[in-house]
């Protein structure tokens, strides 16, 4: 049966390339199929891999961080920190010819902010209005000083948008995005496929080698590693870490596997709706006997191979701002029993846990399952596909939710859209009038000292409150075939196409 399922795997595989074979085609491996293709309303991590060949941004990161030009050439920030002027690469053009310049920066900047359902609006919260100065210039005026403003406009926010297509399409955008990257979208199967193919007036076209890309959502991590190693795939993301040793073994195979900036964690309904109204939702000592009675250490080992970095954070300890007055708690039985007795409530504690469908994912939560039951808890685990999963943590119809985030290089954007007050990622419904007002802060300064103090404020009123549990940080595990050249791993796990060739 399992062979079967392998051999059926490839052959679709095949037949959804198959129209391609005269071309130069990357084949890429998903671990599940991405949501809406519009960067102001998307909001999954396999979202931003397709982004990158589709849609470029005002700025990048490098492998070490390090923020660089991509639409914009470069920036200056006023004295008072209230203005930032970006300066725009000439000669860019979008995919259906229009050009590329300041009116279209404003546009797409506007649309984050303006449009019904934006997850970009609370990422650009401090900007009051953008400015046109010329042709080939904006300039970012600011209700306040906001220190990961750059950092925002490397990601999604910074993703520029044709405006005449974005107008004309609405709130459909998403099925046919129009950008200014080095592929232009072609078609979209849900479930099944996203096919892109080269832009020949892409601005860098030079350094664009493939000719079309295939992306293959595919859950099954096993599945994803069988094609890569027959050639049905070329690179594959988020490679099981119990299979390292298998490609480490074949010649024809490659692995990359930095820490990357994700975590992984559980969320906890606190405040969304109805399931919150639950010992667990209701008494921070219900949830941080759950903390207790969880083996971070077992976790890693067992369902990792210990490859993965355990965590307590929203930022991994090789940040600079990890916490380290707060380390990784060690798993404390008799003090998970404890504070369950002391919160008074009937044994066994009955919890619903989403978890999104996934061999690992599943292992983890068995894993916690069992952890918890040892304490007094009586977990039941429902398995749901990854976007049902978002639909539902976003309804408020769950009690925990095993959910990770990709990651930004800016502390800023792993925690603010998560702990503030009704932020539009907020799903657990948690909200401190402290926890806003340090977070708010720190979004003001740019001094290192300052907002490192501040995050150890919220994280030491997080992680009491326990609206989410961090456990782990992920190695990036990308594994591709030797015949692709001039592949890097960023530490944000995007999967960057320019440069890359098929020998």
């Amino acid at each position: 049966m399992r062979i079967m399922k392998l051999a059926l795997a490839a052959l679709l595989i095949a037949g959804a390339c198959a129209a391609a074979q005269a071309e130069s085609t990357l084949r890429i491996g998903l671990a599940e199929d991405a949501d809406v293709l519009d960067p102001t309303l998307a909001r999954t991590y396999v979202g931003r891999i397709v982004f990158a060949s589709i849609c470029d941004k005002l700025f990048d990161i490098d492998a070490k961080l390090n923020i660089v030009p991509q639409l914009a050439l470069g920036y200056e920030t006023s004295d008072d920190g209230k203005a930032v002027t970006i300066k725009l690469r000439p000669g860019v053009k979008f995919h259906d010819g229009e050009k590329f310049d300041a009116e279209a920066a404003k546009f797409s900047l506007e649309r984050n902010l303006t449009m019904t359902g934006s997850f970009r609006k609370p990422e650009l919260a401090a900007v009051d209005r953008v400015e046109v100065v010329d042709p080939l210039t904006i300039r970012l005026v600011l209700k306040t000083p906001f220190s990961p403003l750059i950092a925002q406009l490397t990601d999604r926010a910074g993703m520029m948008v044709a405006p005449n297509a974005a107008k004309e399409a609405g709130d459909k955008f998403g099925l046919k995005p129009v950008c200014a990257g080095p592929y232009k979208f072609v078609e979209r199967v849900q479930q099944d496929r996203i096919v892109v193919e080269k832009f020949a007036d892409y601005w860098n076209k030079d350094n664009v080698h493939i000719d079309r890309i295939v992306y293959l959502p595919i859950v099954d991590s096993t599945v994803r590693l069988a094609n890569l190693q027959s050639g049905g795939l070329d690179l594959i993301e988020r490679l099981a870490a119990t299979d390292i040793p298998a490609v480490r073994a074949d010649a024809k195979l490659k692995l990359l596997n930095p820490v990357g900036l994700f975590y992984d964690g559980i969320t906890m309904n606190v405040g969304n709706g109805e399931a919150a109204n639950t010992p667990l939702g209701r008494d921070k000592r219900v949830r941080q006997a759950f903390e207790a009675a969880i083996d971070r250490d077992a976790i890693n080992q067992v369902a990792f191979n210990g490859e993965f970095v355990t965590g307590n954070q929203w930022v991994n300890p090789e940040s600079p701002y990890y916490q380290s007055s707060l380390p990784v708690p060690k798993r404390d039985l008799a003090k998970a029993k404890a504070l369950l007795k002391d919160a008074g409530v009937a044994l066994p504690v009955p919890v619903d846990f989403m978890v999104p469908k996934g061999a690992e994912n599943q292992q983890v939560a068995e894993l916690i399952q069992a952890m918890a039951g040892e304490a007094g808890f009586d977990v039941k685990v429902r398995v749901t596909e990854f976007a049902t999963s978002l639909n539902e943590g976003e309804a408020g119809r769950y009690q925990a939710f095993a959910l990770g985030w990709s990651g930004r290089v800016d502390p800023d954007g792993n925690v603010y859209s998560f702990d503030k007050c009704k932020a539009p990622l907020n799903i657990s419904g948690y909200c401190n009038k402290d926890v806003d007002a340090w977070l708010d802060q720190a979004r003001l300064t740019s001094k290192f000292e300052e907002r490192k103090a501040l995050y150890e404020k919220v994280a030491r009123q997080v992680l009491d409150d326990e609206d989410i549990i961090y456990l782990y940080h992920r190695r990036i595990l990308v594994a591709h075939t030797a015949r692709l050249t001039g592949y890097t791993q960023v530490p944000d796990g995007i999967v960057r196409v320019v440069g890359l060739e098929l020998k």
